[in-house]
């Protein structure tokens, strides 16, 4: 079906559970106010990125205070958000949320957490374990976090899972430069049309901005088409709010024009897996 997002392009306070809350709220009725179906929100959304330390003390269960206030103004509009999850055996978890009338509809836990660089993630939270599609009213979905997504067989899963459109919830600061542009916006603008290309998808790209111990985020939050054009995008270093009307009709034509997920051969990529797995083996 065809469906209004809108990309929320935030400037989290680090720690700031309270405060992020509110300004999470201010934007989800903003969006609902104009019409949109869906409201996405960047990595760790709710709490910052740098947390280190923090991260016990913003962590919140699933039936927290905050995400129960979430999932409530699902009945409104769907929302996609990010936060720092505990569970029962106090282990701590990079996730994402996807809510839908009233109801939590899917939950992942980041798989890949980046220990280069500037990123120290596996130091404080723990890996999830699984890439799942899910039915949403807006047609079915996959969720990515970030660092996700620079991992071929992520999307590549969400897509055989069914997966017309990816939502991808990222903090990812601004670094190196390419021609007027910073480094890493035309990295990830070459990886989110590749993916939308190849998988004949739709990327809904959510990046946050902002400064946290001097780092910066970059924004750029982005829709990209099945063809892998992309049709509106964020502003960069500047807090914005993206509207992307996303036509169920152009993902019909680029799947016809461009059948390469028909085509895909699910038998033959297991059979080769099983066979590098084996040999890794001896």
């Amino acid at each position: 079906m065809n469906f209004t997002a809108v990309l929320a392009q935030i400037k989290p306070k680090l720690g700031c559970v309270a405060d992020n809350l509110a300004l999470i709220e201010e934007r989800i009725e903003e969006a609902r106010a104009s019409g949109a179906d869906l409201v996405l929100f960047p990595e760790l959304a709710l709490t910052g990125y740098f947390l280190k330390d923090l991260v016990p003390e913003v962590a919140r269960r699933l039936d927290s205070p905050e995400i129960r206030r979430l999932v409530e103004l699902s009945r409104g509009i769907s929302i996609a958000v990010g936060f720092v999850e505990v569970t029962d055996d106090f282990r701590f978890f990079n996730s994402a949320l996807y809510l839908e009338g009233g109801e939590i509809r899917q939950l992942h836990r980041k798989v890949y957490l980046p220990t280069y660089g500037l990123f120290d993630e596996q130091r404080y939270l723990a890996r999830g374990e699984r890439f799942r599609a899910f039915d949403t009213r807006l047609g079915r979905m996959g969720v990515l976090i970030c660092e996700d997504m620079w991992h071929l067989s992520s999307s590549y899963i969400l897509a055989m899972d069914g997966a017309t459109t990816l939502l991808c919830l990222s903090s990812s600061p601004g670094r190196g430069v390419e021609g007027e542009t910073l480094g890493s916006a035309g990295a990830w603008q070459k990886l989110t049309a590749t993916t939308a290309l190849f998988l004949n998808c739709r990327v809904l790209y959510c990046n946050r901005v902002g400064y946290e111990d001097g780092i910066n985020f970059w924004g750029g939050s982005e829709y990209v088409a099945p063809s892998g054009e992309s049709l509106v995008r964020g502003r960069l270093l500047e807090e914005d709010s993206v509207s992307a009307m996303i036509d169920e009709g152009a993902l019909r034509r680029e799947r016809i024009f461009s059948p390469m997920l028909r085509d895909e051969n699910l038998f033959v990529t297991m059979q080769e897996l099983r066979r590098i797995e084996r040999e890794r083996r001896v």
